[in-house]
């Protein structure tokens, strides 16, 4: 039996069918950043955390509006408890600071010559921090900590996460609702990307369709990412350097996603192209119930680690594994998603994090079968106040992965 929704279709019919969808989620409102500069000051009071410093990126952007891509030269924000924000900037950079700002704070300036570290620290007196702990955020590059630790004096740095993971890993109504659009697309470019499905086409053909389906989606840098691979390549998670061609009768992996008002969609099918064998359909549904089983085990005050726990459990009862061995699950469950890709929390055994509303993660413990091919299913699920939703309806069967026949 072939797979329904497989094939039959051309790139040119299916761009020229998509409706834009990106205009259903509206971007975050000025409103919202200053709740999280006071979440994260409630914190901050909480853990005795005299200053925190965002890091030009993904956390400067999530408390100030400010988009600033990270280089050589430091640029940042400090944050105090009483949400008082001030920002560090090369001198030649204030316009363009003062230009990007969206939460105002006095802008602070260092010449090409001088030593933003010392600027760093005097910033801290003229707040009036004396002492105590001063949390880093955590992707602050080595070059920026290290310079701060060698002035660091009365000061004890730590870790910014309790305070950045604390405030990002619970999304507002508004995130999900931005990540709900960017997924729905995402979906309905995997359904439009499977049915230009040919003997012969490349990973590099279905990558580009994909990337200009996002497009005329609303997703207007294309996609996030895109992973693509057929027959054997499936069994690398990421994954190989020359992807080879599609043939009859293969597993299909697509695993892709886009960005929309900067949070992020993931979603990975797998099907077969053709005649499904045996061992694909065995693994096929054994990675469907893996999936419910992670989905169940994501319970409310519960930790993270739970839900790959139970994915391992029900590999290992089927004779997979153990633990990352193949054939099995080489990786961890799930991550968090956001801004980034990849953000806390993670499903995986040693994260102890307790499951509360508002967390987002991916659900995806891939099966591979060396040598053979890897099947990877992947939705994503948001906590709610009465538990798990999923963000896209999973896969339904190997015959029908795309739930045509539900319609």
């Amino acid at each position: 039996m072939n797979t329904l929704g497989i094939g039959g279709s051309t790139a040119e019919a299916e761009l020229a069918a998509i409706k834009p969808m990106a205009h259903l989620a509206k971007p975050i409102e000025k409103e919202e950043f200053g709740n999280r500069l006071k979440k994260a000051g409630k914190l901050m009071k909480e853990k005795g955390i005299k200053a925190v410093y965002l890091h030009a990126g993904t956390n400067l952007y999530y408390f100030t509006g400010m988009k600033w891509n990270p280089s050589e030269r430091m640029v940042g924000a400090l944050l105090f408890p009483d949400g008082e924000l001030c920002f560090i900037a090369p001198a030649f950079e204030k316009g363009t600071v003062l230009d990007f700002m969206l939460i105002e704070g006095e802008v602070h300036c260092w010449e090409e010559h001088e030593s933003p570290y010392e600027l760093f620290i005097e910033l801290l007196k003229k707040y009036g921090v004396e002492g105590g702990e001063v949390a880093l955020d955590e992707a602050t590059p080595f070059f920026v900590s290290n310079g701060i630790a060698q002035l660091a004096g009365a000061y004890k740095l730590t870790d910014a996460k309790r305070v950045t993971a604390g405030c990002r890993m619970q999304k507002s109504k508004a995130e999900i609702a931005i990540m709900q659009t960017a997924m729905d697309i995402t979906m309905e470019v995997q359904k439009a990307a499977a049915r230009i499905m040919r003997p012969g086409i490349s990973s590099a053909e279905v990558v580009d369709f994909i990337n200009e389906a996002h497009i005329r989606y609303g997703a207007t840098a294309g996609s996030y990412f895109c992973i693509v691979l057929f027959g054997v390549d499936s069994s690398f998670p990421h994954g190989v350097k020359k992807p080879k061609n599609l043939e009859e009768n293969e597993i299909v992996l697509v695993d892709t996603g886009c960005m929309l008002h900067d949070y992020i969609s993931d979603i990975t099918r797998t099907y077969v192209y053709g005649e499904i064998s045996d061992l694909q359909r065995k693994i096929w549904n054994l990675e469907k119930t893996t999936q419910m089983a992670a989905f169940e085990a994501a319970r409310l005050g519960d930790p993270c680690a739970a839900v790959d726990i139970a994915s391992r459990k029900v590999l290992e009862a089927n004779g997979l594994g153990p633990d990352y061995k193949l054939p099995g699950l080489p990786h961890r469950t799930g991550h968090g998603i956001g801004l980034d890709i990849h953000e806390w929390p993670y499903m995986v055994r040693n994260d102890q994090t307790l499951l509360s509303p508002g967390m987002c993660f991916s659900n995806e413990p891939m099966i591979c079968v060396p040598d053979e091919f890897g099947i990877r299913l992947e939705d994503h699920i948001y906590m709610t106040e009465n538990g798990p939703e999923w963000f896209t309806q999973p896969a339904h069967s190997i015959e029908d992965p795309f739930g045509l026949l539900l319609k």
